[in-house]
């Protein structure tokens, strides 16, 4: 990992959330951290509209693949973020990493663009939010774990 902080954004099938989180915390990364996303059951590829959606952003992901998360994974995570949720319920994944928070943001490959946006957003206020903590010392926690719903 090149002595870098990781945080690990999950969801189950790593093509739309994640990706989305990734992008805009490795856009935005404090010094010394970068993000890596994976899912428990990766797609074939990332989801057509959230690489329309980022391209709207500046940012190309058209090339991410999904990924599986494993237990190295885990372990290098100096946070876990597990961006799905709601509707979902039980198939989410678990994520066991030094400090985790819960975002329980519904899948946007099941909206219309119009909507999806609008959790690409929220996806953007929630990254940035964790980077301005990251920044001011506040996550992960030092020598504690501790989850958080967001």
């Amino acid at each position: 990992m090149s002595g870098e902080k990781l945080v690990l954004f999950v969801c189950t099938e790593n093509r739309f959330r994640s990706q989305i989180a990734e992008a805009y915390f490795n856009a935005h990364a404090p010094p010394g951290w970068r993000a890596i996303s994976a899912g428990t059951q990766p797609a074939p590829s990332v989801h057509p509209n959230a690489v329309e959606l980022m391209l709207e952003e500046g940012i190309d992901i058209s090339t991410k693949k999904p990924k599986l998360l494993t237990p190295d994974l885990e372990a290098a995570a100096e946070i876990g973020v597990v961006v799905c949720g709601g509707s979902e319920g039980g198939t989410c994944p678990v994520v066991k990493a030094k400090y985790v928070e819960q975002w329980e943001i519904p899948d946007p490959a099941r909206m219309s663009l119009e909507e999806a946006r609008r959790w690409r957003d929220e996806i953007k206020r929630r990254v940035l939010d964790l980077v301005e903590r990251i920044q001011r010392g506040e996550v992960p926690p030092r020598g504690r774990a501790l989850s958080l719903r967001f």
